[in-house]
């Protein structure tokens, strides 16, 4: 035991020290502290000081006295060098330094964002727009492109109202809507994907929910203490559909939620929306940005847009996935999401949701997966024995999912659900409103008033169909896709992009336009999508298409013959806009292009 000080005898501890040492190097911390107190060393450096002169027992005064004599050294080599400029020029300096390493910033960083290539042609083209005369060429090329673009629309748009008639029409207006209604093409069975019902609108499932429809049509879920009916509609809705993908699984954790939505683009927003502010309050992230494979549907660049997050999409892999290796390396610090999709719209085929899964969990951060195609079709192809991979929220690290009933959930047109694996993600989704001299508010979508009949609609469709109704229609659609698919595979010019997973089947060619086999197949009837990366088209299976299969396989063979034997495009046909539009290397421009297409329609 040590005395209290006064008695410096050389008493030991038990590790060995004398006591007296000991007091030397109290007395030495002492007088340390004291000088640190007096210096002018930065706040910052005197616990550092401090800890270096107690840990090594070292001499304060000699530490102190060097580091000072470095700083006047310093201070004196800095204003000797600085002596030869004028106050003036020093003043300018300062600002002017600033401003060239801010906007060097800005360089490397859009460097970054659009890749060497993008950025130097991006450059190029904004330089040579300062030439007279060359934007002022460039903006009248665009413009005929979008005349030609509206070409096949704007003689119908004549005899457009462009204000409310004098007197109404009253139920007449039922004979000018079957009118109006006469002028649509023929879209049954011609359609990729648009619509998914089979048969016609005269046929029961079209009656059906066109019934519940109209039965609901004045009614709106805001309001819930008023329509209790729809609100339950809703909640068995996204119930039955969470069902589906994992929700009574124990590794979904048993707590899936989510709300239905007018369509697949609100369900994404929703989720990119609630992933922002979640991920702002668990790890502070106020700079967000969210990675996707280029494959991922548009609706990321929107949301992106509107809720200010910076977007990477990045290449896929050779077999059309989301390339996880790469997606790893450009997250950071400031990522919040990544994506995946099963399956991605242009090609059909499923990414790796698993691996992506884990990718998420390990970095603690969002995983969104776009089921908006797939969420009622994947769950029974696996029950009828397709090699399906995990995709929902038996996958750990999904933390979202967002599917579309007005697909092969046969429900109408505006019905889709966002779900979330659990309570606390999905409130980010909400906004509340406590000020408002209107009282209080709180709404769950984008959409404040919402459509009852929708809902009813949706909700109709599945239950009259149940779990056996979408087995069998799975069971024909997929049968009916391999049909294509091996149909395609026998046309020696045509090539399949991928191994499609689902409905969606993506074809091209090397060795013709497959933009002019499209011009030709539109010419025949049929609206297919075209695509890019690579150039192709594709046809997304539906119901329609189980009683016209064979009349799709036989003119998709003459179409590749008349091409083939009569190469060019046709009169009116849009491949040379699709061709030209894949050759631009300034996709800035083609931007421009669909903007200004756009924004002439109305």
């Amino acid at each position: 035991m040590l005395t209290d000080g006064h008695d410096l005898t050389p008493i030991y501890r038990c590790d060995g020290m004398p006591h007296k040492v000991l007091l030397e190097q109290r007395s030495r911390i002492l007088y340390a502290e004291q000088l640190i107190k007096r210096s002018r060393l930065p706040l910052f450096l005197h616990p550092i000081v401090s800890l270096l002169c107690e840990s090594f027992s070292m001499d304060f005064s000699s530490v102190y006295s060097s580091l000072h004599s470095s700083l006047n050294h310093f201070r004196d080599s800095a204003n000797s060098f600085l002596a030869q400029y004028e106050p003036l020029y020093l003043l300018i300096a300062t600002p002017l330094a600033i401003f060239v390493a801010w906007n060097l910033h800005s360089f490397i960083q859009l460097l970054q964002e659009k890749g060497p290539k993008a950025f130097l042609i991006g450059l190029f083209m904004n330089t040579i727009k300062l030439f007279p005369g060359v934007n002022k060429y460039i903006e009248a090329e665009k413009q005929k492109i979008v005349e030609q673009l509206q070409s096949s629309s704007s003689s119908k748009r004549d005899n457009w109202l462009t204000e409310l008639p004098v007197s109404g029409l009253g139920s007449g207006v039922v004979e000018k809507l079957k009118h109006e209604k006469g002028t649509d093409v023929a879209w049954q069975g011609k359609c990729s994907g648009t619509v998914y019902v089979g048969g016609t609108e005269s046929g029961s499932h079209f009656s059906l929910i066109n019934e519940a429809y109209s039965m609901f049509s004045h009614t709106n879920p805001l309001h819930m203490d008023v329509f209790p009916s729809v609100v339950r509609f809703e909640s068995e809705v996204v119930a039955m559909t969470a069902a589906l993908l994992g929700s009574k699984e124990k590794a979904s954790g048993g707590q899936i939620c989510g709300n239905m939505t007018s369509g697949g683009t609100e369900s994404i927003l929703l989720a990119i929306k609630s992933s922002r502010d979640y991920m702002k309050t668990k790890k502070g992230i106020t700079r967000p940005e969210m990675i996707i494979p280029e494959s991922a549907h548009s609706a990321y660049d929107k949301a992106a847009q509107y809720f200010n997050i910076k977007l990477w999409r990045v290449p896929v892999n050779k077999e059309f996935q989301a390339d996880v290796r790469v997606i790893k390396r450009y997250i950071n610090k400031n990522t919040i999401l990544i994506v995946g999709s099963a399956p991605g719209f242009p090609h059909g085929i499923i990414d790796p949701i698993e691996e992506l899964g884990e990718l998420a969990s390990s970095f603690g951060i969002c995983f969104h997966v776009d089921l908006c195609l797939g969420g009622f079709v994947l769950p029974f192809a696996r029950k009828l024995g397709y090699p399906i991979p995990p995709f929902d929220f038996s996958v750990e690290g999904v933390t979202s999912i967002s599917v579309d009933v007005h697909k092969y959930g046969l429900a109408p047109k505006g019905t889709s659900t966002v779900l979330y694996r659990n309570h606390e993600i999905r409130k980010n989704q909400f906004v509340a409103v406590t000020e408002w001299s209107g009282g209080l508010y709180v709404s769950p979508t984008i959409a404040g008033s919402r459509p009852g009949g929708l809902i009813a609609g949706a909700w109709t469709a599945m239950m009259s169909l149940g779990q056996e109704g979408y087995l069998e229609n799975t069971r024909e659609i997929m049968e009916i896709s391999k049909r294509i698919q091996k149909g395609i595979r026998e046309i020696p010019e045509l090539f399949i992009v991928g191994r499609p997973d689902m409905t969606i089947v993506a074809f091209g060619s090397n060795d013709l336009d497959i933009f002019e086999v499209n011009d030709i197949m539109s010419s025949r009837g049929w609206h297919l999508n075209a695509l890019q990366r690579p150039n192709s088209i594709h046809i997304c299976v539906t119901l329609q298409h189980v009683p016209v299969v064979d009349d799709f396989l036989r003119d998709l063979r003459e179409s590749v013959r008349t091409v083939k034997e009569n190469p060019g495009p046709i009169k009116g046909g849009l491949a040379p806009i699709y061709g030209a539009a894949g050759r631009v290397p300034d996709r800035g421009m083609l931007g421009d292009l669909l903007l200004n297409y756009m924004d002439s329609s109305c």
